[in-house]
C-alpha cells in the first residue's frame, strides 16, 4: 500500500503480473491491462470496423481476463492466450448480433466475376501486396461483409493459420481458404473502385 509498492507495482514483469492477479490483486491486474490493452483493442477495431464498439469489446475481454485468469496454464504465451480470448469475444458478440461470422454462400452476390480468377486460390496475393496505401486498405477492409473481415484479419493481419481459424470460428478448413480467398478479391475490388473514385476527383 506503501509508495515503494506502488513504484514496484509499475515495473512487475509479465509473469509476475500473471501470478499476483491470479490471486486476486488488483495492482497487477491493472499491469496487465496497462501492457495489452492497446493491442486488445486495435484486434477489436480491426474485426468490427467501428471504434464504439471496439471499445465495449476491449473492456469486455478484460472483464473475461478478470474472470479467467486463474485458468491460464501458461502453456502458450499470454498474449497468445489473451488474444484468443479477445477473439472469442468479438465473434460472440457479432453473432449476438445476428452477423454471419463465416457463410458458406457468397454474401454478396455481384455481377458474379469476383470469382473468375481461381488460379490464385489460397496462395499470397500479388496484388494486395503491392504498395498499397494503408489507409486506404484499412477502409477496405472495414468495408468488407463480416465474416470475409473475420476472416481476413485472422490470417492476413493477426497471422493464424487456417486450421486455428477453423477452430476459433467453427467451420471446415476449406471454408476458411474460400472466406480468405472471397475476401481477398473483394478487398481487390473495393480498392479498384476506391482508386477510380480517387483518380474521378482529380
Amino acid at each position: 500500500m506503501t509508495d515503494p509498492r506502488q513504484r514496484q507495482g509499475k515495473e512487475l514483469s509479465e509473469a509476475e503480473a500473471i501470478e499476483r492477479a491470479k490471486q486476486g490483486d488488483a495492482e497487477a491486474f491493472q499491469v496487465l491491462y496497462d501492457m495489452h490493452k492497446r493491442r486488445v483493442y486495435s484486434l477489436c477495431l480491426r474485426m468490427t470496423a467501428n471504434t464504439a464498439e471496439a471499445e465495449d469489446l476491449a473492456q469486455e475481454a478484460f472483464l473475461q481476463l478478470f474472470r479467467k485468469i486463474a485458468t491460464f496454464r501458461g502453456e502458450s504465451a499470454f498474449s497468445t492466450w489473451l488474444h484468443r480470448l479477445s477473439v472469442n469475444v468479438v465473434l460472440m458478440h457479432l453473432r449476438k448480433k445476428g452477423l454471419p461470422v463465416v457463410s458458406l454462400e457468397e454474401t454478396t452476390q455481384g455481377s458474379g466475376e469476383e470469382d473468375t480468377p481461381k488460379k490464385d486460390f489460397g496462395a499470397e496475393d500479388v496484388a494486395l501486396a503491392g504498395s498499397i496505401d494503408r489507409l486506404q486498405l484499412q477502409k477496405a477492409v472495414e468495408n468488407l461483409p463480416p465474416g470475409y473481415r473475420t476472416i481476413f484479419v485472422l490470417h492476413d493481419v493477426e497471422g493464424y493459420e487456417h486450421n486455428e481459424i477453423a477452430t476459433i470460428v467453427g467451420c471446415s478448413i476449406g471454408n476458411s481458404k474460400s472466406q480468405l480467398h472471397k475476401a481477398r478479391m473483394k478487398l481487390r475490388d473495393l480498392l479498384k473502385m476506391q482508386r477510380a473514385e480517387k483518380a474521378a476527383k482529380s
